[in-house]
This record gives C-alpha cells, sequence and structure tokens, in this order.
C-alpha cells in the first residue's frame, strides 16, 4: 500500500497535518519514489522578500488538493511511494553557509532512489541542489521556465544570488548546456544583449513574447524530442507567469505565461528522465488571496505525475 493524501471526506481541508497534500511526514528520503522537501529562504533575494514562507504556504495552499489527475489520468500514489520530509534547516544569516547546508541535505537524500521534489524559497537553491544531481547523474539537462535568465556574473559583488545560479551551474559543469532550454523570459535589462549570453554557451531561449497566444504543445514535443534519455532537472519560477495570475513573488514581470501554458510545459516533460524538480520564489506576503501558491502547489502535483513510474488510470 503506497502513502495516500489525507482525503477530504476524512478530515476537513482545513485540519489534519501541514505537509505537502496533506501526505505522510517522514524522517528522510529512504524507501520513497518522490519526496518533497521545503526550503525556506529568502536571503538570496535582490528586491521583495518573503519566500521564506513560500513552502509553508504552498502546502497549506494543497489541502485542497486530490490524488487523481482528471485530464491525464495520472495516477500517482498508486505507483510511487511518496512523503513530504520537512524542510533544510538553512542558517538565515549566511547565503553561502545556507547554499553549502543544501547540497549536503540533498547529498544525504539522494543516498536513495527518491527523486526530490523541492519548494522554495529562492531560486538561489537551484544551484546547489544542481551540485547535489550532479554528483549522482552527472551533466543533466535543464528546462528552466522564468521570466528572468539568472545568468548575473554577480549582484553587489557576490557570486551567489538568486539571479545567478545558472552562470555558475554552467560554469561548474553541472547542466548539458545544448540541452538546456529556458522558457519566458521577459523584460528590461542591463543590456541589448542579456538574453544572447546564454545563448553563446549553447542555452535555447524562447522569449516570453514569442510564446503569446500559443499553445506549448508542440515546443514541449521538440524539447523532448532534443533531450532523449539524458537526465533532466526541471526548475520553475512563478515569476515566469503573469502577474494577473501569480502575484505573489518578489519581481514581477508583465506580460508573462499563462497557467494553461504553464500545464502545457509541465505535462510536456512527460516521458523525460526526470531527476528532481523545484517550484521556487511564491512569496506569500505579496499574494494576499493564496492564488500564487494556489497555482504553485498544482504545478508541483503536475510535476509528480510525470515523474517516471507513474501509472494512468483510465
Amino acid at each position: 500500500m503506497k502513502n495516500q493524501p489525507l482525503g477530504g471526506n476524512e478530515m476537513p481541508r482545513f485540519g489534519g497535518p501541514t505537509t505537502f497534500m496533506r501526505l505522510p511526514a517522514a524522517e528522510s528520503a529512504q524507501g520513497l519514489d518522490a519526496a518533497f522537501i521545503g526550503i525556506p529562504m529568502d536571503i538570496g533575494t535582490s528586491h521583495r522578500p518573503g519566500t521564506r514562507f513560500g513552502p509553508r504556504q504552498i502546502r497549506a495552499e494543497s489541502a485542497m488538493m486530490r490524488p487523481y489527475n482528471m485530464w491525464t489520468k495520472a495516477a500517482p500514489f498508486d505507483g510511487l511511494q511518496v512523503a513530504d520530509i520537512g524542510d533544510v534547516p538553512i542558517n538565515t544569516f549566511d547565503l553561502k553557509d545556507s547554499v553549502n547546508r543544501i547540497t549536503d541535505y540533498y547529498d544525504d537524500v539522494l543516498k536513495s532512489d527518491a527523486i526530490p521534489m523541492t519548494m522554495g524559497g529562492d531560486h538561489t537553491l537551484t544551484y546547489p541542489v544542481l551540485r547535489s544531481i550532479h554528483k549522482k547523474h552527472g551533466p543533466v539537462a535543464l528546462v528552466h521556465i522564468d521570466a528572468h535568465a539568472d545568468i548575473n556574473e554577480h549582484m553587489f559583488g557576490e557570486q551567489i544570488a538568486h539571479g545567478t545560479p545558472f552562470r555558475r551551474a554552467y560554469e561548474d559543469g553541472l547542466i548539458v548546456a545544448d540541452k538546456t532550454y529556458q522558457i519566458g523570459l521577459r523584460g528590461t535589462g542591463y543590456g541589448a544583449d542579456d538574453f544572447d549570453i546564454a545563448r553563446s554557451w549553447g542555452f535555447t531561449v524562447y522569449h516570453a513574447e514569442e510564446l503569446w497566444y500559443k499553445s506549448l504543445a508542440p515546443l514541449m514535443d521538440e524539447i523532448r524530442a532534443a533531450i532523449g534519455d539524458t537526465p533532466v532537472y526541471l526548475t520553475f519560477d512563478i515569476d515566469s507567469l503573469d502577474p494577473a495570475c501569480a502575484p505573489g513573488t518578489g519581481t514581477v514581470e508583465m506580460g508573462g505565461l499563462m497557467t494553461s501554458q504553464a500545464l502545457e510545459i509541465v505535462r510536456g516533460c512527460k516521458g523525460l528522465n526526470l531527476v528532481g524538480c523545484d517550484l521556487v520564489e511564491v512569496s506569500p506576503p505579496y499574494d494576499p488571496s493564496g492564488n500564487t501558491a494556489t497555482i504553485a502547489a498544482n504545478l508541483l502535483y503536475e510535476m509528480l505525475c510525470v515523474l517516471p513510474g507513474v501509472p494512468y488510470r483510465t
């Protein structure tokens, strides 16, 4: 018998455990196929704070969700052993120490065969997670959904912050450059070539404007074919969505993706060899309705639904 989310007819959805989808809590990833993990951190942010509260709010809003995907027919809890293993104990006074703590924590998680499903937290966290992923899987393909490229050389003289993770990942050889896809980039920049720097490394970059009013299913067909069997990491910054959909984040940009496109992207990852996923930059203080965290929780569930080994029911 696999772990199941606590149902709404067994306990009111405003009660019960404060885990993701009210799943059982576990002390470690041992014996799990997928593990939900929170990284309550905002000390890498450069503008509005609050993402330290992201994992807690995502968990709270996930209480409304049910186990079966009524469109794709995915039944993740029928085939995978899943639990919430809590939060990484970051050092809220020291970003560099926190980055090392995250890597150490994920090194331990990845001793098992569990796929880490991370709730952020600011986007700095993806870099230390990728360092651990690299130790187990080598360089990975990357599907990166974001309003920003996050390839700054430095921020305020610091090499580690939420605007630098993918430059550091590229420099450290953690990702396969010609199998790295950045989707939804937009807004203003410091130079006309801001998004071209990553292209010069081999990244494929899709501006949000290219994607307006389009289904992204064909795009994901192309990405899936290009990545093939290469292990792949999926990182989703909630600010990739238009602020009309997801205002609760630190660095909003107008003209973003719609939630239907976000679903197409995540569902389009079905068939990829996913070895880890994250959803970052949810800032509850700027999310008074809770809608941003609700969308984030649903996207994390959709990520779970496309992991290898998930059965489908008709």
